[in-house]
């Protein structure tokens, strides 16, 4: 099984690179990239176990919880740090591992993996299927993730440190 997620992984994200060109139809897109942000933020709101008060969520639907910011100087930067080395997927890397986990108060998901703390949200409008398995939701989180991680764009802030 391991071995088919690998081709799988390894299939996409040759498929993902080469031309950057929009017209071309082999590169790995995110279907329905416009959850918008306020009802983005609301599911991954609900996401979050409401204990966790410092975490930082990125345009595309991942987001960074930190257990202890006392020794963080600016959230903003570190979550940008985080981002750009856990973000993106690097063939045959732990970068490329998943878990899927079927959220109870919002609908969706969240992709966990490589990097503390880092998940990713998906909603069942951005897949093509009614019912997913978790190979689909886990790829299509992941290939949000690496869109986070290659261009990181912060979409929100909750910290403590602001209350």
């Amino acid at each position: 099984m391991r071995i088919i997620f690998i081709i799988l992984l390894s299939s996409m994200i040759l498929l993902g690179c080469g031309n950057k060109n929009k017209d071309n139809e082999s590169k790995i897109e995110l279907k329905n990239t416009k959850v918008e942000t306020k009802s983005l933020l609301d599911n991954v709101k609900l996401a979050i176990n409401p204990k966790f008060k410092d975490w930082v969520l990125f345009k595309n639907g991942t987001y960074i919880i930190f257990d202890d910011i006392t020794q963080i100087e600016n959230i903003e930067t570190e979550a940008i740090r985080l981002m750009k080395e856990f973000g993106p997927v690097h063939a045959g890397g732990p970068a490329g591992d998943f878990n899927v986990i079927t959220l109870n108060e919002t609908e969706g998901w969240v992709v966990s993996g490589h990097g503390y703390g880092m998940y990713t949200y998906v909603n069942p409008s951005e897949l093509e299927t009614n019912s997913p398995d978790d190979i689909t939701i886990g790829l299509y989180g992941r290939s949000k993730r690496n869109n986070d991680g290659e261009n990181p764009k912060i979409a929100y802030i909750n910290s403590s440190k602001n209350n």
